[in-house]
């Protein structure tokens, strides 16, 4: 790709994304001081206000420049990054920020990150004369994470309210594949904040821009560079600016924050050296399926049939029922193969084999096993490459850096299952929680070609409370309680049975929050058999719930159930509500009372229901002698809705908060 090329398809990029594109524009000067540290005294006066007025700190500017130049030692390129920061603590929970953390990477061979530079200080002022205080080498630590990855830390001395604080530090990476990303915005206010990125000819990145803020691209020019002594090149120049953002405020029901934060990352889309051929690595769909079926841990890693043709005939016993095959060889992934929580769409081994010899490994580990088996089982199975929540949606253009996971999809009758070996407690056709994000890239391996598909699940998060119940003249309730729970209620509740340290553990944690409630006889019906229902029975005795007052008796009938509280506060919401998967939450309570009660208020029931039925909630009570019937009813009938359905959604779990709450009121019989 010619230089103008490349300049012309960054043009209409930035063009598409909505920037303010100015060609070797000059930014703003005099805004703030960026030398290290030049303090102003004003800057001691700046505090927050408006929406950020309870912030703890406050982002004074965080500057950041990349740039590449040869390794001394590789003779190769490599990318160098600054970066500095300065923060206003305006309060003790901005103390935090007095510890600084640097992640660097390392491979198993030679390429790493090392961090060349860093300075930091902590200024106060005191009877208006500015005291510093520089860290010293008894305050940065290093952390091991792991093999792959280590932490460079750091801890600022006498920090305190009104306090500014600083750092400044130089990162060499051999990881040019991704340069270093930036992040307009974080949980703190950011009064400027400013990326520089100088690229050489002979690299052609993508960027990839994100938020719900505008990023400002105020500058964008060639400039003269020389990497090789005696061989003039060129290189482009890109900064990228942001003015007075808003503190990212977490809210419920989200993938991931980062899906709306304000960032801009990059990755190598193509490279062009002299005498060299034109090498297109991530350019579009095909590149990239093209390449990672190429790669021994993963394409590689599918073709190694011979592990998977061994151990079929000892798995599979009746050939002409595919679900059932299907559902054996998934059940045996499972059974020998433990995940070890990481998640990965590269294999670590290059052979099956030795990941059941090893009986661990990542999510690529096991879920690219279970497609090998499938496939040497002569079934349509593809990877499907997927995005986790955590790591927040992909884009949808040819990135493959932000995917990271994999997970398989069978088709059988024409219905497409997917698959998950992570989690040995999920059945047949769910998928890990973390993999609800909507949607995946489908590989088809023998094609060599792959599309979006929707991963929507068919699972929900199912459950139904049934309470027994008498209510005898001590005021207490006693009877039976059961729970059902399916798909990913029927998960979570296995998951917490599994995890305790025993039976008497679990209803311990099960009473927890519970006041009053006793219980007794506990069962647990279906605890293995995956595709049936989880249901819970017990005896239970239940105090301090029920009122008295003269010859008046109150009585909240969803007792543990009730919902409290409206978990959404906001006024207006900028994004999606994620629910990751539809919800139903049932619950009946039968309550039969003394012959000398009689009902003196019964709450009014009702249904609520969101526009296109998207959403209902109802509450109704009946009557019978001396019997009462209860029924809440909750439907989240949607995985997702929009910003503009929050509103209705939030009427919604209002009205579910307030229905809930009201008392029932007995009178007793002169």
């Amino acid at each position: 790709m010619s230089y103008r090329n490349v300049l012309l398809f960054l043009s209409l990029l930035f063009s598409m994304s909505n920037y303010n594109v100015q060609a070797q524009k000059k930014e703003k000067q005099g805004k703030v001081e960026y030398k290290f540290g030049k303090i102003h005294p004003d800057d001691f006066l700046i505090t927050a206000s408006g929406a950020d007025s309870a912030a703890s700190a406050i982002k004074l500017f965080d500057i950041g420049t990349c740039y590449f130049e040869i390794s001394p030692t590789t003779k190769s390129f490599v990318y160098v990054f600054e970066r500095h920061v300065r923060f206003k603590i305006l309060n003790k929970n901005g103390y935090e920020f007095a510890n600084y953390s640097i992640g660097l990477h390392k491979s198993n061979g030679q390429s790493r990150e090392t961090l060349e530079a860093m300075n930091a200080s902590t200024y106060n002022m005191v009877d208006g004369v500015m005291i510093i205080n520089k860290i010293d080498k008894d305050s940065k630590f290093t952390e091991e994470v792991n093999r792959n990855y280590v932490f460079k830390k750091f801890a600022l001395p006498n920090v305190k309210e009104e306090s500014i604080i600083e750092y400044k530090y130089k990162i060499k990476s051999d990881f040019i594949f991704n340069l270093r990303g930036w992040s307009f915005q974080s949980d703190i206010p950011t009064l400027w904040s400013e990326y520089t990125v100088t690229i050489p000819e002979y690299f052609d990145y993508k960027f990839n821009r994100n938020g719900q803020y505008g990023i400002a691209h105020t500058l964008h020019e060639s400039v003269n560079a020389k990497y090789v002594a005696d061989l003039q090149s060129t290189a482009v120049r890109d900064r990228f600016t942001a003015e007075n953002m808003p503190a990212l405020k977490d809210e419920p029901f989200i993938s991931t924050l980062d899906d709306y934060r304000s960032t801009i990352d990059f990755e190598l889309r193509s490279t062009n050296f002299p005498g060299q051929f034109f090498q297109d690595y991530t350019g579009s769909w095909p590149k990239i399926v093209d390449a990672i079926l190429k790669d021994e841990n993963f394409g590689g890693y599918l073709l190694k049939g011979g592990y998977a043709k061994n151990n079929l005939k000892s798995i599979i016993k009746v050939e002409s029922d595919s679900l059932a095959n299907a559902k054996l060889i998934f059940k045996y992934v499972k059974d020998n193969l433990k995940w070890n929580e990481k998640y990965n769409y590269y294999s670590t081994e290059t052979n099956p084999k030795t990941i059941f010899e090893k009986k661990t490994g990542n999510s690529a580990d096991l879920n690219l096993v279970l497609v090998n088996f499938l496939k040497e089982a002569k079934f349509n199975v593809y990877p499907v490459l997927i995005s986790t929540r955590a790591n927040g949606k992909h884009p949808g253009y040819p990135v493959i850096s932000k995917f990271d996971n994999v997970v398989a999809a069978v088709e059988i009758a024409g219905t497409l299952y997917f698959l998950d070996a992570t989690v040995k407690d999920m059945p047949f056709g769910m998928i890990n929680y973390q993999n609800l994000n909507h949607e995946g890239f489908l590989i088809n391996v023998s094609d060599k070609d792959g599309r979006w598909i929707s991963t929507e699940t068919n699972f929900g998060d199912e459950s139904m409370h049934v309470y027994n119940l008498v209510l005898d003249k001590e005021l207490k309730l006693k009877g039976t309680l059961t729970n059902y729970f399916n798909g990913y209620a029927g998960l979570s509740t296995r998951n917490s049975y599994r995890n305790a340290i025993n039976e008497e553990d679990y209803i311990k944690n099960l009473k927890k929050n519970k006041t009053g409630l006793e219980l007794s006889n506990f069962k647990m019906l279906n605890l293995d058999s995956l595709d049936e229902r989880l249901i819970e029975f017990m005896d239970v005795e239940i105090e301090d719930n029920v009122e008295e007052a003269g010859d008046l008796v109150y009585f909240t009938p969803l007792l543990f159930e009730r919902t409290k509280e409206n978990p959404l506060k906001h006024e207006e919401r900028l994004f999606p509500v994620d629910f990751a998967h539809p919800i139903q939450e049932n619950c009946r309570v039968v309550v039969n009372f003394p012959d000398d009660y009689q009902i003196d208020k019964l709450p009014k029931g009702g249904i609520y229901k969101l526009p296109e039925d998207v959403g209902l909630f109802s509450m109704s009570y009946l009557i019978e002698g001396q019997t009462l019937l209860i029924k809440s009813e909750i439907n989240i009938n949607k995985s997702i809705y929009s910003p503009e359905e929050y509103f209705y959604l939030k009427e919604l779990f209002a009205a579910i908060v307030e229905k809930q709450a009201e008392k029932i009121v007995f009178k007793k019989k002169v």
